[in-house]
């Protein structure tokens, strides 16, 4: 016993929309308004970081202090977590991201640190727009 459903998935007119209409388009999986800078915020921390890495492994290396090693280690995790965690929890390591960009560029502010001032922009961008998607 077929049912009418059935008849109907194996008939290809049935299948097919009528001549002259467009079909629905499909709609398109969106992210949410701050992935693209939170993605922007992680890819600049990474760039920023590996540069404080390089400057402090250099044949003229700067000298170790708390700003260069808070550069050196956390923002690139930070911004992973910002940029992969779910909201909750990405608000607050926004936060954080943010807290540590600046204590690092106010304290490496003549070496390494300006190169961190466009990660925190779009880190404060992306955190920004990631409390205007609070539920």
């Amino acid at each position: 016993m077929t049912t009418r459903n059935s008849l109907r998935a194996n008939d290809p007119a049935a299948a097919a929309p009528p001549a002259g209409t467009i079909p629905d388009p499909v709609p398109a999986a969106s992210a949410p308004p701050s992935w693209a800078w939170r993605r922007a915020a992680l890819l600049l921390s990474i760039a920023a970081q590996l540069i404080t890495i390089a400057a402090l492994e250099g044949a003229d290396p700067l000298a170790v202090t708390w700003a260069a090693l808070l550069l050196a280690i956390a923002p690139a995790p930070l911004a992973a977590v910002v940029a992969f965690a779910p909201a909750p929890i990405a608000r607050l390591a926004a936060v954080l991201d943010a807290a540590v960009l600046v204590a690092g560029i106010l304290g490496g502010i003549l070496h390494t640190g300006l190169f961190f001032v466009p990660a925190l922009a779009a880190m404060a961008v992306a955190g920004v727009k990631l409390w205007r998607e609070q539920p």
